[in-house]
């Protein structure tokens, strides 16, 4: 098994190269990137740039899906799991007694329980949620399709090259609660603090096609089991920052075509995609790899 190397300061892949060499390996499997990550933020779309566009619940087939479930928790989201506890991405932050917000509603922190292995944490609270999301505790998520939830920046200039459109760049943010789609393209191992990962590409066509960019940190991935949504995943990390050329700062964008555009090498370089198409992607922490610790913290008596 190779594994991922990421820098723990931020949330975002900042060199894909190392990742797309070896994804010729098993469903579940691990990868080196070489690379920084900087924080998963919020949805964007292939196919739209309209700011309000899937900012209402889904509906029709995708009716309950998760939207249900999304709390705000500062900028960010949160997904209620049980009667007093919600989850998020540990790299977001917060603090004891800082307030989530759900349905409209205000309830106070008590307690928050870390991951030793990944970067999900819980947090308690005071008071009695009306509802709260099942677990998806299978281990078959990949090819599975998906509905994405986050908050934050809006779709933003073209990426082009050779006036082909690559993608957009990340646009303003507005705080605002998204959902989207996507398919689980794959499994792979983070190593220490980062563990098992869910991995979506974002590619041409689809709808609804969605990826994450700043602000949908802590936002959930949702996988229907039998005729119920389940929670699978908690978004971390996205590929990226991209350039033009092969020096300067670069930017951070979401890519369907990566081929023409410059990659990270993990320090002061850059490398050039080439050849295949290669599309962007994004990476949710893996409820499934943690049942086991979940459900002993949501046993856990305290406040």
């Amino acid at each position: 098994m190779q594994q991922i190397k990421l820098w723990k300061s931020n949330i975002f892949f900042n060199s894909a190269l190392d990742l797309i060499h070896r994804l010729k390996v098993t469903s579940i499997c691990c990868c080196v990137l070489l690379s920084l990550v900087l924080r998963a933020r919020a949805l964007i779309f292939f196919s739209t740039g309209d700011p309000s566009y899937n900012t209402n619940a889904p509906r029709g087939a995708l009716t309950n899906s998760g939207w249900q479930y999304q709390g705000a928790w500062s900028v960010f989201t949160g997904t209620v799991i049980s009667s007093n506890a919600f989850i998020t991405a540990k790299h977001v932050g917060g603090a004891v007694g800082d307030p989530f917000t759900f349905q409209g509603v205000q309830y106070t922190t008590t307690a928050a329980f870390e991951s030793p292995d990944s970067d999900l944490r819980i947090w308690r609270v005071a008071g009695q949620f009306p509802v709260f999301a099942p677990l998806y505790t299978r281990s078959v998520e990949n090819g599975k399709n998906v509905v994405v939830f986050g908050r934050g920046t809006q779709r933003g200039a073209e990426v082009r090259i050779n006036n082909r459109l690559k993608g957009w760049e990340w646009g303003p943010g507005d705080g605002v609660q998204r959902w989207g789609q996507n398919r689980v393209s794959g499994i792979f191992q983070g190593g220490a603090e980062i563990g098992e990962v869910l991995r979506m590409s974002f590619n041409a066509g689809a709808r609804n096609e969605v990826t994450v960019s700043a602000g949908d940190s802590g936002g959930a991935v949702f996988i229907k089991d039998g005729k119920i949504w389940k929670l699978a995943g908690i978004n971390y990390a996205v590929e990226g920052p991209y350039n033009t050329t092969n020096s300067g700062p670069g930017f951070n964008a979401a890519i369907f075509d990566s081929r023409g555009l410059y990659v990270t090498d993990g320090g002061a370089g850059w490398q050039l995609f080439s050849g295949k198409p290669i599309t962007g992607n994004f990476y949710a922490t893996r409820i499934s790899a943690h049942v086991s610790w979940i459900t002993n913290v949501l046993a856990t008596p305290g406040p």
